[in-house]
């Protein structure tokens, strides 16, 4: 985003809004991926699950989803699953609105069903495809949505790819150049970012990286984004893999961001992950990236005591509206 809309993100924080907004849009999917924080048991606190969650259709999905926009007006809004595919027809009702109100809107999909076309000419909307390594570990992970399927289904368009990298992933650092170069070469791919596998509080998977795994990626990080420009990661961004925020009410992600699921109606928290996930091991591309800008300086003065103060502004601005 240009320095403009960040200001303008600033503002709304002050005018007591959260500029990120996030909605699971459909709790159905086609892909039973392991690891998946959405199904999680403890994704939504522990007392429902995504799966039980009734979610809309047609007009009342539409009409919901921008009534959430109205009551946050958010700069930036992600609509994710479940698969936000299976409700396309909605989407293609909703983007030409969300583009025209000038909204930074990224629908998230893992490429299953095709893309609309002129859904990637429209301004401001970006569509990211998750990738989850190479097709040896890809495909297995996430079929049906296998590389061949979504090749097929991006030929055409403008996109941008999102890998999330498990312990498997970063053992032999080629495994990330194949990647990275593969992607690369594809005229279709316009930007391609990397989140680490963020794991629950307690939990014990094979997905789940060492500290000697990430210590290990975050060095070689410099190096891949200098060599693959499309690679959207800045160095400084290794840090904050190594250095994550120690809890959400540490975490600016966390704490700009207003997150819902399917019903439109329950909040996921703390973050897009929900349950208790474990911040010590944190590697979402997005909270990584607010992570090392707020740990820079503006002039002499932290930008993170900037993020505190507008924060507290901002409340006490809400506190007043609704006491009015």
């Amino acid at each position: 985003m240009r320095g403009g809309d960040i200001i303008s993100g600033w503002g709304k924080i002050l005018r007591g809004k959260l500029p990120l907004l996030s909605i699971e849009i459909t709790s159905e999917c086609p892909l039973s991926c392991p690891g998946c924080y959405a199904y999680g048991d403890r994704h939504l606190g522990g007392g429902v699950t995504l799966t039980q969650l009734s979610d809309s259709r047609g007009e009342t999905l539409v009409q919901g989803i921008l009534r959430l926009v109205d009551q946050h007006d958010p700069m930036q809004l992600s609509l994710v699953g479940g698969e936000p595919m299976m409700r396309h027809r909605e989407l293609s009702q909703l983007l030409p609105i969300l583009s025209e109100r000038g909204i930074y809107t990224m629908v998230v999909t893992s490429g299953v069903i095709p893309i609309p076309a002129e859904w990637t000419s429209l301004p401001r909307v970006t569509i990211a495809v998750s990738v989850d390594g190479l097709p040896e570990h890809h495909d297995e992970r996430r079929k049906p949505a296998t590389y061949e399927r979504i090749l097929r289904n991006i030929e055409g368009r403008r996109v941008y790819i999102h890998w999330t990298a498990v312990r498997a992933h970063v053992q032999d650092l080629n495994y990330a150049e194949r990647y990275l170069e593969f992607w690369s070469a594809r005229e279709e791919v316009h930007r391609i970012w990397m989140s680490v596998y963020t794991p629950q509080r307690g939990e014990q998977s094979a997905e789940r990286l060492s500290m000697e795994d990430r210590a290990r990626l975050a060095k070689a990080i410099p190096w891949l984004a200098a060599k693959y420009p499309k690679f959207l990661i800045k160095p400084g961004m290794a840090r904050a893999i190594m250095q994550p925020p120690a809890s959400p009410a540490d975490c600016a992600f966390a704490r700009v961001s207003a997150n819902y699921t399917a019903d439109l109606r329950t909040r996921v928290e703390p973050c897009v992950f929900g349950g208790d996930p474990d911040c010590s091991e944190c590697g979402c591309a997005i909270s990584s990236a607010l992570h090392w800008i707020t740990n820079e300086k503006v002039g002499p003065i932290a930008a993170r005591r900037l993020l505190d103060a507008s924060l507290s502004i901002g409340a006490a601005v809400a506190r007043l509206k609704i006491a009015s």
